[in-house]
């Protein structure tokens, strides 16, 4: 079997030793993406929803680069500091799926890596292979 990855250039994917995705065969698993702009810094601080939004779109990104799109997704994982702003983690994710909603799970953790980080999100996408 073949794998494929793709990496953001976060500063922890070396660090840490991970990619931001991987592709082995018609499967693609998008590791815990947080929301951060392009220099690695916290993407909009306070705002659950802007940081929810910018998590999808580096998510898209990377399904992206391994021949997969948003439709592809059957699961994500969505680990929030605040589970009392759900709604607005949530209005993100609807607004992003549309018609093709994936299973998901939205979990409340102590902390992530930045203290301004308040979601991060995992993906798993299906595609044809070839």
């Amino acid at each position: 079997m073949q794998f494929q990855r793709a990496f953001s250039g976060a500063p922890w994917e070396k660090q840490v030793g991970y990619c931001r995705a991987i592709r082995a065969a018609d499967q693609i698993y998008v590791t815990g993406t947080a929301a951060v702009d392009e220099q690695g810094n916290a993407f909009a601080p306070g705002d659950a929803y802007a940081q929810a939004k910018r998590c999808l779109e580096i998510i898209e990104r990377a399904l992206r680069e391994l021949g997969a799109a948003r439709v592809h997704v059957v699961r994500t994982r969505m680990f929030v500091t605040d589970i009392s702003r759900w709604a607005e983690y949530g209005k993100a994710h609807q607004e992003f799926f549309g018609a093709h909603p994936p299973a998901t799970s939205m979990v409340e953790v102590k902390a992530l890596i930045d203290p301004a980080m308040l979601i991060e999100i995992e993906a798993d996408a299906v595609v044809e292979e070839g």
